[in-house]
């Protein structure tokens, strides 16, 4: 059994769109690396630990700048986290990640889950831009833009 399957039944195929593209945009000014990754349940007490278990898994730590991102949720436990590697983590600072995690919550308390997924992944992709921007003849898209789905 994978951990990570491709399972997409979880949003429309438009809300799944809207969020991959929101990835691909941001993606496009940056040398950063975004990902989403949904479960059902975190398997885990810390939602940030799981999220690093994840992170690892999918081999985000690889990417040159190590300014790669994840935003976990666990739907069912109604748990999150915003993970990002050392090379954005600490230019950005502990209040950006706090405040994008408060957010998160705000709009999934209103059963707004796709519009506060799109509204972190752009949040972040302008902050991935202002600290790494694009440069065309370096930059690659180091990572699949689609939402990862574990179980659901």
């Amino acid at each position: 059994m994978s951990l990570f399957s491709k399972k997409k039944e979880f949003f429309t195929a438009e809300e799944n769109q809207l969020i991959v593209q929101a990835i691909r945009n941001c993606e496009s000014r940056t040398s950063g690396e975004i990902r989403v990754y949904m479960e059902a349940k975190n398997p885990y007490v810390d939602p940030l630990e799981r999220a690093a278990e994840i992170f690892a898994g999918l081999k985000m730590h690889l990417t040159d700048h190590r300014n790669g991102v994840l935003l976990y949720i666990a739907v069912k436990h109604k748990e999150l986290a915003l993970f990002g590697d050392t090379g954005i983590y600490e230019k950005l600072g502990k209040e950006f990640w706090n405040e994008e995690v408060r957010k998160m919550i705000s709009n999934f308390s209103k059963d707004n889950l796709t519009e506060g997924i799109v509204q972190c992944v752009y949040e972040v992709g302008e902050a991935l831009h202002q600290a790494f921007p694009y440069i065309a003849t370096e930059d690659k898209n180091e990572l699949p833009d689609e939402i990862v789905f574990g179980k659901i």
